[in-house]
């Protein structure tokens, strides 16, 4: 962890990514429509709905709009009902029966079953609530489960995310709770929610995905949840061309987000060399990205002697594309004959993560230490994973430094049992342990 910068400042509005939500699939079963819906809090509900779609920039198709819109004035109530379930089930991922019972049963809806890798997609979510429960319908799933365990600032964690759970732990769901929709269920009988799905990963994957209305309220036999097969589009591979004041080829730190607060990659999908404990991502020049198509912000600089730049950028629906940035220095201490370091860095522990690797590697430190131009990184082994992280202990600078930039491993004397006296920051060591010494309790 990076312990010198402590401020990023919020970032600019975007404009919105704008992609209709998925129609119909045609492999897909109906879902029965639901009777006796009182009609007038339904419409409300419905056109807040429809309200809710465009702001979050994915209505449906201008066709089912204008249906559901026309249905909304029909004087037939029975008839505009099943109008609008038609129509808007054909949106539906998954259908959420609660019982009078309060018991959750799920069953695969009509729509569209595309995501796209590395960007967010909307789907609905049909409820049909014979409890009139008004508590909040949380989704669950394996496959959205934590890619990583953070810190337990233990000297050797024996907690483990295996590699095949880290291939399954590749969705991000999130519910729509901000106006106009509601935070929670409105007891209506029947009312239809908005879902969001993130996926890390392009191709055929499988998601197991259910839904509770509170703790115990699961159906049996595994009624509460349904697998899906998702196909992910892949999105894409954008090139970075980073040139320094000099016009020279260099790494920078970039933090990129769309105009509803997502940050890009996902920081909970991330693993090293992305660091999910903060915004920003680093990449040099000829190094790429993966977005999705459509417009994001992007704030790039290199640390606190550079300016820190915003520009709006436009991501079309090709395979690859390319970018450039240009950074531009405001101060260059160097040739005042100073160096900008940083002394106190950890690579495990603080933010990092136990699993599913106990903190990261010097390469991926190296990568933190040139996109803030630090001519000098002190990367301080500690007592959080103390036992895997001494392999990187040299006795000497990194072979990765250069002439300009220099990192070195030594020891924090933290963490172990005699922090109680203090801590003290031990640099330019020959040895990181006592002469025979095996373990630090």
């Amino acid at each position: 962890m990076l312990t010198r910068f402590s401020f990023r400042p919020i970032a600019l509005l975007c404009l919105a990514i704008i992609a209709t939500i998925g129609p119909k699939s045609v492999e897909a079963e109906e879902l029965p429509l639901v009777e006796g819906v009182e009609f007038q809090p339904f419409a409300s509900a419905t056109g807040r709905l429809l309200e809710a779609l465009e702001f979050i920039g994915s209505p449906m198709s201008d066709e089912d709009t204008a249906t559901v819109k026309e249905a909304l004035q029909n004087p037939k109530l029975e008839e505009a009902l099943e109008t609008i379930q038609k129509t808007l089930d054909k949106y539906v991922l998954i259908g959420v029966q609660i019982n009078p019972e309060s018991r959750v049963k799920v069953k695969e809806g009509m729509a569209s079953k595309e995501l796209m890798e590395r960007g967010w997609k909307s789907f609905l979510v049909k409820v049909h609530n014979e409890a009139g429960v008004t508590a909040k319908l949380e989704p669950e799933s394996p496959n959205s489960k934590p890619m990583l365990i953070r810190s337990t600032g233990k000297p050797d964690p024996d907690v483990e995310v295996a590699p095949n759970e880290v291939l399954n732990r590749f969705l991000e769901i999130e519910m729509v709770r901000r106006p106009p929709m509601k935070s929670t269920l409105s007891g209506l009988l029947l009312e239809y929610r908005i879902i969001q799905l993130y996926s890390r990963d392009e191709g055929k994957r499988e998601a197991i995905i259910g839904f509770n209305v509170g703790q115990g309220t699961q159906d049996l036999g595994f009624r509460n949840e349904v697998p899906i097969l998702f196909t992910a589009v892949p999105a894409v591979e954008v090139t970075f061309k980073v040139k320094d004041f000099d016009g020279s080829p260099v790494m920078a730190e970039f933090r990129i987000t769309d105009d509803k607060g997502h940050v890009y990659p996902a920081r909970a999908r991330r693993l090293a060399p992305d660091f999910f404990f903060h915004d920003q991502v680093y990449r040099k020049d000829g190094e790429h990205i993966l977005l999705p198509p459509g417009e994001y912000t992007v704030e790039y600089t290199r640390g606190p002697e550079y300016l820190k730049k915003t520009r709006t950028i436009d991501i079309p629906h090709e395979k690859e594309y390319e970018l450039e940035f240009d950074l531009e220095r405001w101060i260059h201490v160097a040739d005042l004959g100073w160096r900008s370091g940083d002394h106190h860095v950890h690579a495990a522990g603080c933010s990092h993560y136990d699993a599913p690797t106990q903190g990261v590697t010097p390469q991926d430190m190296w990568r933190h230490i040139l996109g803030e131009d630090l001519n000098v990184g002190c990367v301080l082994t500690w007592g959080p994973c103390w036992y895997y992280q001494k392999q990187f202990f040299e006795g000497e600078t990194s072979e990765l430094s250069t002439d300009n930039y220099v990192m070195r491993y030594d020891v924090e004397v933290s963490g172990f049992p005699s922090s109680h006296a203090g801590h003290l920051s031990l640099l330019r060591l020959s040895e990181d342990d006592y002469k025979g010494v095996e373990t630090i309790e």
